[in-house]
């Protein structure tokens, strides 16, 4: 179904991906974890087409979506949905119309310049934010909402798209633990409830143990791991995070969230 083939981006000198290959047969629930700078933010933006690939292939169902571009690379993009950790919301613009953004690769440039959209599409819209639990924030702004929940608007807006695909770039590292549970339970119902394929970017062992069928670790640009949650053993974290990370049973979530990535905080209380 989806095929990485020796994937690689060079930033000038540095790789920020080097050479990394992924087969996912059937859809799955996916976590990539590895230290800040590992290359999973890069590799998930290659896979979306944001940015391109120095070397190496992307292929979907026999279709190398690597070099698409113009009308290709929109339809690639509307089955390849991207969640970002910033939630990337329009702030002063009510929850409704941020979801029904979904559907700009399908609209005309008229629809999008006077924001129309078919009676149709917002009655889905508002479906979808009530499957998240969220359909009472509809009329509100994006920007009063907390950070759990504007990053369900933000799952809503990529579940418009319909796409087979979604991307999370670290959807959970700017939330407190109760809404990080939140946002992680949506995406794991959405993989098993709809069969989609989800690949997260993770900041703690425990988050992709607990909701990935399947564990990729990454270090130095490179995938030195790729298997299932149980066999992520402490040898295969040191592996991952480095010879210095405490992976015994006293260390703690945020020891270890410490090394995958820089302390920031969050945007939006939640």
């Amino acid at each position: 179904m989806l095929t990485i083939d020796a994937l690689t981006k060079r930033f000038g000198q540095k790789i920020a991906v080097d050479k990394a290959s992924v087969v996912v047969d059937r859809p799955a629930m996916i976590g990539i974890i590895g230290r800040s700078g590992a290359g999973k933010s890069t590799l998930l933006r290659i896979m979306n087409r944001m940015d391109n690939a120095t070397s190496g292939t992307i292929t979907y169902d026999g279709t190398d979506v690597t070099g698409a571009k113009g009308a290709a690379q929109r339809a690639w993009q509307s089955r390849c949905a991207m969640i970002f950790q910033q939630f990337n919301l329009v702030p002063r613009m009510d929850v409704v119309s941020n979801v029904l953004h979904g559907t700009l690769n399908r609209r005309s440039t008229l629809s999008t310049m006077f924001n129309l959209y078919p009676q149709d599409d917002i009655h889905t819209a508002i479906d979808i934010l009530d499957r998240l639990g969220i359909a009472e924030q509809a009329a509100k702004r994006a920007d009063a909402l907390s950070g759990g929940q504007q990053q369900r608007v933000a799952i809503a807006r990529a579940l418009m798209q319909d796409p087979e695909i979604i991307l999370a770039d670290e959807p959970i590292a700017s939330l407190d633990p109760m809404n990080a549970q939140v946002v992680m339970d949506a995406l794991r119902r959405i993989h098993e409830e709809d069969g989609r394929m989800v690949i997260a970017n993770l900041h703690t062992l425990d988050t992709a143990r607990r909701y990935c069928d399947r564990v990729i670790g990454m270090r130095d640009g490179r995938i030195v791991f790729d298997g299932r949650p149980d066999q992520l053993t402490t040898g295969v974290a040191r592996d991952i995070y480095g010879a210095g990370a405490d992976f015994s049973e006293s260390a703690t979530s945020t020891q270890i969230n410490t090394l995958a990535k820089p302390a920031r905080p969050a945007l939006v209380p939640a």
